[in-house]
């Protein structure tokens, strides 16, 4: 069943007409007895409102919220149409509306419910207005579930709610038990930093000694220089250099050439 816009707007203007009729108000009360008028108005109610929300296509939901929410009188539709969205995949296209209406006074209003069959499964419908039938204070969609579909639902939805509570129980448990690896990595860290600055610093040994010895280590490895020596220490004494043997050459300090 398709909604095209104009039956759509023909509806709301029946409905409107039907709330406009002054000779069917009622006081703010509830009453064991509904006036004949009102009774007549309240059962032609649910199936045509039913009937506008099962030809409503995906394609028309924006612009018939829009529409209804820019009239107060029929906001509830609007806040109604998320929940025909939701539920309408489970239910199928719309069969038949059944003509038996029961139509009750409730505080502050009425109330007129309705059976309705689709493909899938049957359905109960539910509209309520306020006591001067000039505006629709509500909506509800209740589809008639099998008892194995209920248990289904009753078990997965405890299941959903037990397991939620276990797995944040067992965070709660890693967590605090995590605490005590942090107090060791801390003492840990500490006692590293203690060692750390307590351990002696070696001292770099002095650059002079140092630099002494390789002057040694070079001319001792320095044949021309030996040979050089050798010929002075022979003219200076007289004696031939080949009986001198040259073991070591070290440098003076400097401070004796200075003094001298």
């Amino acid at each position: 069943m398709k909604l095209n816009i104009k039956p759509a707007v023909l509806g709301l203007v029946m409905a409107a007409c039907l709330f406009s009729l002054s000779a069917c108000s009622k006081a703010d009360t509830v009453s064991e007895e509904i006036d004949a008028g009102v009774l007549t108005q309240m059962e032609q109610l649910p199936g045509s409102f039913l009937e506008l929300y099962a030809g409503l296509e995906d394609s028309q939901v924006a612009e018939f919220k829009k529409n209804m929410l820019a009239q107060d009188q029929y906001a509830a539709l609007a806040e109604g149409v998320d929940s025909w969205v939701n539920i309408k995949g489970e239910l199928g296209a719309l069969v038949s509306i059944s003509d038996d209406v029961k139509v009750e006074a409730i505080d502050h209003g009425y109330s007129a419910t309705v059976d309705a069959a689709f493909e899938k499964r049957n359905m109960e419908f539910s509209i309520t207005t306020d006591s001067k039938l000039t505006k629709i204070t509500g909506v509800a969609f209740v589809p008639e579930y099998t008892l194995g579909e209920r248990m289904e639902k009753a078990v997965f939805n405890t299941l959903m709610g037990m397991g939620t509570v276990f797995l944040v129980l067992i965070f709660i448990s890693v967590l605090i038990g995590g605490f005590r690896y942090i107090g060791k990595f801390e003492e840990k860290m500490k006692g590293k930093a203690q060692e750390t600055a307590s351990k002696p610093i070696p001292e770099a040994p002095a650059p002079v000694a140092a630099q002494d010895a390789q002057e040694e280590e070079e001319l001792v490895d320095d044949l021309e220089l030996v040979a050089v020596i050798t010929a002075a220490i022979a003219a200076s004494t007289g004696s031939s250099p080949q009986g001198l043997v040259v073991r070591s050459i070290k440098r003076a300090p400097a401070g004796k050439w200075k003094k001298a």
